[in-house]
């Protein structure tokens, strides 16, 4: 009876075991650039903080810090909405190890980006060349 059990809870085990390794870590800083319906483009940080199946933080722009909300995540998907001067903006993702393709829906029109990890020093020289365009 012992053996009988003890072969499905190491199964059982192993397929958990694999399933958190599969899935990426969303976990961090990601950088990108945004390339905005009208061409502008703007350098964006989103700062990613998962729970659960909850996505929370923010994205930074040169227009300021937005709170994600109504974050989820399943899987390696992810969805959450910005909301700027009264308008939400939909953003739907995959995270992959490094980095993570973005959608994010302007009302009449959808756009892709891919995100980075950020690397030491990057989110320094972000800021930086924010402070300069001011």
């Amino acid at each position: 009876m012992k053996r009988a059990l003890s072969a499905p809870i190491a199964l059982f085990g192993g397929l958990t075991f694999l399933t958190v390794v599969v899935f990426a870590d969303l976990n961090g800083r990601w950088t990108g650039t945004i390339t905005t319906p009208d061409g502008n483009q703007l350098q964006v940080v989103y700062n990613f903080k998962v729970s659960g199946d909850t996505l929370t933080g923010t994205a930074e722009s040169p227009q300021g810090s937005f709170t994600i909300d109504n974050g989820k995540v399943t899987g390696d998907n992810f969805s959450f909405k910005v909301t700027v001067e009264g308008n939400d903006y939909p953003h739907t993702g995959t995270v992959y190890k490094d980095s993570c393709g973005l959608d994010i829906d302007f009302g009449d029109q959808k756009i892709h980006t891919t995100l980075t990890r950020a690397a030491e020093g990057q989110i320094e020289k972000f800021y930086r060349s924010n402070q300069s365009s001011e």
